[in-house]
């Protein structure tokens, strides 16, 4: 008998490791360890061509600025600031690249097609970037996740407390838009998904000060709808507001760093659309 029971137990333990193999993150639990582990498949890998080269050139004054986390230690953004006083501040989160330029052109559009806001790229991998998406795997599994809620704090410190946050992010950072506004607590206005790995905690989710806009595309196998029919059933249980935008398109179709011909034009231009139109709405 005592043979036979861990002759199953072992079972049981190859055929997790077996389900992780092939991509299924059985064993991870938070969303920053699920989105990690798509890195370890070539198949989502190859989905991701290397980003376009870009150099930004800012022609509203945006700059790079360093600020404090709560542990002492500097964290880095590309800064847009409103023309004239405001408490309405836009958190942009890169995709698993890095805060490259291209990432800096999509917040100053947002800047200028939002109005009125001050927009605050963040930099989760402190000055890392990646043009190869070997390089770009690599640090989206090495990076931590109590790294970047001290970012967020320290982005929080950064904007003042009367400010009204809203959260945007393509892929790695569509996952850390909706933990940022978590983190924001009673300062989360407004949040932006784009395919980004949602949480599944209901408990944590009760505590979103802010409904989600959350974007995807139908053909994407990682992102997909059971993803995000679980999201839309935690959202639910958690009583708080979820709007779905669906788009016939893959994963990152939206990407601002996908070179010209690798994202879905139409599909793109209607999600920014829905996009400046619910910040408008919601940082008021």
């Amino acid at each position: 008998m005592k043979y036979i029971l861990m002759s199953f137990a072992l079972l049981l333990w190859a055929s997790a490791a077996s389900a992780q193999s092939d991509g299924i993150t059985v064993c991870h639990t938070s969303s920053t360890e699920k989105f990690a582990h798509f890195a370890q498949n070539d198949e989502f890998n190859e989905e991701h061509p290397n980003p376009r080269e870009y150099t930004h050139i800012s022609e509203a004054g945006g700059e790079m600025v360093k600020f404090k986390c709560p542990d002492g230690t500097d964290a880095n953004a590309f800064f847009l600031k409103s023309a004239k006083a405001s408490n309405k501040w836009i958190f942009v989160f890169q995709e698993w690249w890095g805060l490259n330029d291209n990432v800096k052109r999509q917040s100053e559009n947002l800047y200028n097609d939002v109005g009125d806001v001050n927009v605050l790229a963040l930099d989760m991998y402190d000055g890392k970037l990646a043009t190869d998406r070997e390089t770009a795997g690599k640090y989206m599994g090495e990076f931590k996740q109590e790294r970047g809620d001290a970012i967020v704090k320290g982005a929080l410190e950064f904007a003042g407390k009367s400010a009204k946050v809203g959260t945007v992010g393509w892929c790695f950072g569509g996952g850390e838009s909706l933990l940022a506004s978590l983190t924001a607590g009673k300062q989360a206005s407004a949040c932006v998904m784009y395919y980004g790995m949602p949480v599944e905690d209901v408990t944590k989710l009760k505590s979103l000060n802010c409904d989600v806009l959350n974007i995807w595309g139908s053909q994407d196998q990682w992102i997909n709808k059971a993803v995000m029919d679980k999201f839309d059933a935690n959202m639910k249980a958690a009583g708080k507001s979820l709007t779905i935008k669906t788009y016939d398109a893959n994963h990152g179709f939206a990407n601002p760093s996908n070179p010209m011909g690798a994202f879905n034009e139409a599909a793109y231009k209607d999600a920014y659309k829905n996009t400046v139109d619910y910040f408008k709405a919601r940082l008021k």
